[in-house]
């Protein structure tokens, strides 16, 4: 019997819609959740049903070291000066070969956040600047 470990959560690329910006240390947010509803039937007097409601997501949320590369911050701006951009990404899981094994695709993605690194003299760690992503879907497939 073939044996069928986890993968493990280090190894991943960040693709976004002509942006090549890379060194993400930490993905968030790759959350769907659907409302559930109550409903009783007239006839049924102990009963209650559960419907399904709308389908939300959250925001995908990136942290990576703070570099020269300013793409991300240049995207973020296109939101602050009112000409919002949407772009579609994954993030894609690797095996240890560092082959696809599955990614999260979303749509309809803007930069509604960035957060710039903090600083302390008294630290020697890397400085990390944390972007969150608002976008209209997510959706998983396996590759292979």
């Amino acid at each position: 019997m073939a044996r069928n470990d986890p993968y493990a959560q280090y190894n991943f690329l960040i693709e976004i819609d002509g942006l090549s910006a890379a060194g993400f240390t930490e993905v968030g947010g790759l959350t769907t959740e659907s409302e559930a509803f109550d409903y009783r039937e007239g006839s049924d007097n102990n009963i209650v049903r559960k419907l399904t409601g709308l389908t939300s997501v959250t925001p995908i949320t990136l942290k990576r070291g703070f570099t020269t590369n300013v793409e991300l911050w240049a995207w973020r701006k296109t939101t602050i000066d009112g000409a919002t951009e949407r772009k579609s990404g994954a993030i894609i899981l690797l095996n240890e070969s560092r082959e696809e094994v599955m990614r999260w695709n979303f749509v309809e993605g803007w930069l509604t956040k960035w957060e710039g690194p903090g600083l302390n003299a008294t630290t020697n760690e890397a400085a990390i600047e944390s972007l969150e992503i608002v976008h209209e879907g997510l959706s998983f497939e396996v590759s292979g």
